[in-house]
């Protein structure tokens, strides 16, 4: 069996949108740099200051030739070449401010582009990433970021130097001799046209190397992250096959892109330097002819060349430009992709309490990536405040689905949740969420210290408060005999902690948080005998005063709940007590004798 080679999205999930072919993309930069005006316009004032600097140089040649050397005055000679060292001066000044602000700018915008799309990627519902692969967004948001950063912080600035430099050029030329100009200005159709036709070919080959790349970027992440079962399965001979087969795809494109960015520079180069030497042709029949001086065919050269080297700089850098918008296009993916879950307008105020009651209305609900199948189904119960209620049943029945809506992680599709009364469509999903302290069953751990992760839980919180969360949930038992304690690095995805022990630390984070409800997922299934028992202590302890529900495979860890709701197939087929539902038969009766007689 070999592993299937997928194709790189070109797409960031839902709400994918057309590719353009232009770098209009890059326009969605703008209101970024609108945030800094002042620094925009020293950029630009310092730019203009170079161009015009620049500029003045031809006159001042034309000058010597005609006049300098031919009255033989040294005096004037000197003066005239003073007065091109202070251009020069001013030139190296000008041309230094420039590159200090536009590269501030680029450091700045870039740094501003990457927080809004990490902010906005925080507020995506989970179907963004049903959709997406992790590594993919991570890849746009260093890649292509660092990209835009290249390109402003060099491209963008040679092309609007380039841009001016030409058009001053170009204005120069006329003024200097309108003949020679219009012999030039029909030489610019022959150089524009490579680069709109080239342009749009890099375009297309940059948008594909991205995307290649990005899907290569993605599998060395979900690989890395799961490196112990690829070892443990032997696999690494294959999955390195896979990610070679990804890179090369890569390169091949990457290959393309450079192929088709040679061909423009080197069509560009020769058409505008051609055209100068046909230029200098022609002027020198003129000075041969006595209708122009010798002066002013040099002036005339001059501008041609500065317009024409503009022209070749901005033909190698618009590979770059292109580069960068793609960039931002795939960007922009991202930031057009709306959150599936916002606060209303006015949004209703959730009453505070120590404890909140619960209702599910008929809640019917399907998942977007499987509309098919209807994960819950007309599904109505309520929870009294400070109840403990289990959830019961096989997998797939709808209980997580429970606690992702009580979360809002989803909307329902038909009915209504409730929470102390209120409809939580109508509150901030924010608020509703800050009703809630869940621990999950496979414990989510950060690349922080044990104190780190605890105090995630609510970061406002006193040392004094992280350390009693977790003594009570025997979380010091083992931190202390840490050589660092509580400043132990647990690892990415706390991978140097046992299962237990990243338990106990999710359990002290839903302490510390102090929660008006308590989501239990299998809190206890990842500990041995000793510490379970240790932890439910904390937990009936934690659960004291609040609402609690409890999702649960061990039948045996919820028997003294006030409740248990048992489901299956998205259904509610029996709610009542441990000894209730025994006695009733069915489903829960079936469980728990095939549970606890194993047990025995």
């Amino acid at each position: 069996m070999k592993f299937a080679r997928s194709q790189p999205s070109t797409a960031a999930g839902p709400g994918r949108r057309p590719k353009s072919r232009d770098i209009r993309p890059l326009l969605r930069l703008a209101p970024f740099l609108r945030r800094y005006p002042g620094r925009v316009s020293l950029a630009l004032g310092a730019l203009m200051v170079a161009a015009r600097t620049t500029l003045a140089v031809p006159v001042a040649v034309r000058r010597l030739i005609d006049h300098g050397f031919s009255s033989a005055d040294s005096y004037t000679v000197n003066q005239y070449f003073l007065t091109m060292l202070a251009l020069v001066a001013l030139l190296a000044i000008a041309s230094g401010t420039r590159f200090y602000f536009v590269s501030w700018l680029s450091e700045r915008v870039v740094a501003d582009v990457r927080h809004r799309v990490f902010c906005h990627l925080l507020e995506l519902s989970p179907f963004f990433y049903e959709q997406t692969r992790t590594g993919e967004v991570v890849s746009r948001l260093t890649a292509d970021a660092t990209q835009i950063k290249t390109t402003f912080g060099f491209a963008a600035s040679v092309a609007l130097r380039n841009i001016v430099m030409m058009a001053g050029a170009v204005v120069m030329m006329v003024l200097t001799s309108a003949r020679l100009s219009g012999f030039t200005l029909l030489a610019i159709p022959l150089i524009i046209i490579p680069i709109i036709l080239f342009g749009r070919r890099v375009r297309k080959l940059s948008r594909l190397a991205q995307d290649t790349l990005a899907g290569s970027a993605a599998t060395a992440q979900e690989t890395l992250s799961s490196i112990s079962i690829v070892q443990a399965f032997g696999q690494e001979q294959r999955v390195s096959e896979r990610f070679g087969g990804e890179t090369e795809t890569a390169f091949r494109a990457a290959r393309r892109r450079s192929k088709a960015r040679a061909l423009l520079t080197s069509s560009i180069i020769f058409l505008s330097l051609g055209s100068i030497v046909a230029i200098l042709w022609l002027g020198a029949q003129d000075v041969l002819a006595g209708t122009i001086t010798a002066g002013t065919l040099g002036q005339f050269v001059l501008y041609a060349a500065i317009a024409a080297s503009a022209v070749g700089e901005l033909s190698q850098v618009w590979g770059e430009i292109q580069l960068a918008a793609g960039a931002a296009e795939r960007l922009s993916e991202i930031l057009d992709n709306e959150p599936e879950i916002k606060s209303p307008p006015n949004p209703v105020a959730l009453p505070v309490r120590r404890a909140s009651s619960i209702a599910f209305e008929n809640v019917s609900f399907r998942y977007p990536s499987r509309r098919d199948q209807e994960a819950l189904r007309s599904l109505s119960f309520s929870i009294a405040a400070g109840e403990t209620i289990a959830i019961v049943g096989p997998s797939g029945a709808g209980k997580s689905t429970i606690f992702n809506l009580l979360l809002r992680s989803y909307d329902v599709d038909d009915g209504r949740i409730m929470i102390d009364g209120i409809d939580i469509a109508l509150a901030d999903p924010k608020a509703v969420r800050r009703r809630f302290a869940v621990v999950p069953q496979e414990s989510v751990m950060f690349s922080a210290s044990i104190y780190d992760n605890i105090s995630f839980g609510r970061p406002e919180a006193s040392e004094e408060e992280v350390l009693a969360a977790a003594r009570a949930a025997h979380v010091t038992e083992f931190a202390a005999g840490l050589t660092e304690g509580f400043l132990t690095q647990v690892g990415e995805r706390g991978i140097t902690l046992s299962g237990g022990q990243r338990q106990r630390i999710a359990l002290a984070r839903a302490i510390l948080r102090d929660a008006p409800v308590l989501l239990l997922d299998e809190a206890t299934s990842s500990l041995d005998a000793e510490s379970e028992r240790a932890v439910q202590e904390a937990v009936e302890r934690l659960k004291s005063g609040r609402t609690t529900l409890v999702v649960a495979h061990r039948l045996a860890t919820v028997r003294n709940a006030h409740r248990i709701v048992v489901m299956e197939k998205g259904q509610l087929v029996a709610e009542g007590s441990h000894e209730e539902l025994l006695r009733r038969g069915g489903l829960y009766a079936r469980l728990a004798k095939l549970q606890f007689s194993e047990a025995s």
